[in-house]
């Protein structure tokens, strides 16, 4: 995927004077060369930092090698104010991990008690304010931090991503989405940038790109991704004038960031103007990594974003939207498929899913839209919307959202997209998560989160968790398993 950062890891030791600097340095090595086993690259500082003036040669290693990612690892009990400080200094994503003693053999000089550094360590980083990952078990052998580190990459992804994202917006949410409001504060607590637009400056952009001698190129490359499922191949000329409109727009007003996504209005004078649907456009440049959100849908685009880093894989955003009928849930899921009716739900948007992530799709028009727009006639300002079903697949559906008194808040479950037919429109899919209706009522509704969800096309909660943990997310929401109350779900229900 594109539009996200290249992760180049490093790994810096510390020492704390009265333990064997040796010992933090050869444990530091065998970590590296596990990482070798398993296919990650890692530079190693040269520099083992026992004080403050070794942090800061360690801190020149690094940034001159071009690490961004780093992991600070005690190999013994560590510096408290020297391990914090190098990860404050060296400012992008940061893990801690430690050693775990190797063998009952040598536990006198060869005993570093990082165990014990890692509470200090901890300790120190909050009284600092530095944010760090640290995983969940953090010390052991070197073969297990090695492990550690593989699970640090697609955070660090995320989070350096956020760090040099710009957010463009086109448009004021729609009329009665008031889900969709957006306090932006947090964004810029996450190093993120945001730039509104107007629906003007868009159309006025569109209409400069009429006759642009690319467009003809870019049919004939939506022709080839249609194929059989081009039915309506008149209106491919204005949709790859608006795909071209958005790439420029991105080059040219980026700036000094180096990633985006944008949250486009999209109905309903759209429609009128512009003469179609965008969905088709959204699931194409989604689909190269260019997440764009339905309804300016601002923490939509963003949590498109963090799954597409922590899952190397294009996502989609859809509606929570609706339940599945008992006719099919009876014909088609009980019996077959370990899941209650009110596990399963339908996810469905107008047509925004990227072409590989459907079972099979076809161009069509957007049906809702119609019905107030042109309901006498056939379709044509409502052209252009990607429909089919949604590809059965490991799914995680979640969302990060500042909430309405600008906090913070978010939501993961995993589940899969089952293999059913949704008989209905749209790009949709039949989704299964496991107490997906206590989740709903005591995640979903309680929190008031909005209807709109991130989709990841696999199970990504451990890494969405993190990410969120990192951020500064203090409620995180998950599908609780049966047994395991809500603290506002009812006893006695």
């Amino acid at each position: 995927m594109t539009n996200m950062p290249e992760i180049k890891l490093g790994i810096a030791a510390v020492s704390r004077s009265c333990f064997p600097k040796s010992l933090s340095e050869g444990r530091c090595k065998e970590v590296c060369t596990e990482c070798e086993k398993m296919g990650i690259e890692i530079f190693r500082c040269p520099t083992v930092s026992e004080n403050e003036k070794d942090m800061q040669k360690a801190v020149s290693e690094l940034k001159e090698a071009g690490v961004n990612a780093l992991v600070v690892y005690l190999g013994n009990f560590g510096p408290e104010t020297t391990e914090t400080l190098l990860a404050k200094n060296f400012g992008l994503p940061v893990m801690f991990a430690a050693a775990a003693e190797e063998s009952g053999k040598d536990l006198i000089d060869g005993r570093g008690d990082a165990f014990c550094g890692m509470l200090n360590a901890s300790y120190n980083l909050g009284l600092r304010g530095v944010k760090a990952y640290i995983p969940e078990y953090p010390v052991g052998t070197p073969d297990k931090v090695a492990e550690m580190i593989g699970e640090f990459i697609p955070v660090a992804r995320a989070i350096l991503g956020l760090s040099k994202l710009k957010v463009i917006s086109f448009g004021p949410r729609p009329q009665d989405f008031l889900a969709c409001n957006a306090p932006i504060a947090r964004l810029y607590d996450m190093g993120a940038e945001i730039e509104e637009n107007s629906e003007l400056d868009l159309f006025a952009a569109f209409n400069a790109h009429a006759g642009d001698k690319r467009i003809e190129g870019v049919v004939a490359d939506m022709v080839s991704e249609l194929g059989v499922g081009n039915k309506m191949p008149g209106i491919l000329p204005k949709l790859a004038q608006y795909e071209l409109t958005l790439l420029d727009w991105a080059e040219e007003h980026k700036g000094e960031r180096e990633y985006v996504v944008f949250a486009n209005k999209c109905w309903p004078s759209f429609q009128t103007q512009f003469g179609f649907v965008p969905c088709y456009v959204n699931s194409r440049l989604t689909g190269r990594g260019i997440p764009v959100s339905c309804e300016v849908d601002i923490w939509g685009a963003v949590s498109e974003y963090i799954g597409q880093c922590v899952s190397d894989d294009c996502v989609t955003l859809l509606d929570i939207n609706n339940t599945v009928p008992r006719d099919i849930y009876s014909e088609e899921i009980k019996g077959r498929f370990d899941y209650s009716l009110t596990d399963t739900f339908m996810g469905f948007h107008c047509g925004n899913t990227a072409s590989g992530k459907l079972a099979s799709c076809e161009m069509k028009f957007q049906r809702i839209m119609r019905r107030d727009l042109e309901p006498d006639k056939e379709p044509d300002i409502t052209r252009g919307t990607l429909e089919g079903d949604i590809a059965p697949s490991k799914i995680t559906f979640f969302r990060l959202q500042s909430t309405a008194d600008a906090e913070l808040a978010a939501y993961a479950a995993e589940g899969e997209v089952l293999p059913v037919a949704t008989r209905s429109f749209g790009a949709i899919g039949v989704f299964a998560i496991k107490e997906m209706g206590r989740f709903y009522r005591h995640v979903l509704i309680e929190g008031r989160f909005p209807h709109h969800g991130a989709v990841v096309f696999s199970h990504k909660g451990k890494a969405l968790y993190n990410v969120f943990r990192y951020l500064g997310v203090k409620k995180i929401g998950f599908n609780q398993p049966a047994g395991m109350l809500y603290p506002t779900e009812n006893p006695f229900a």
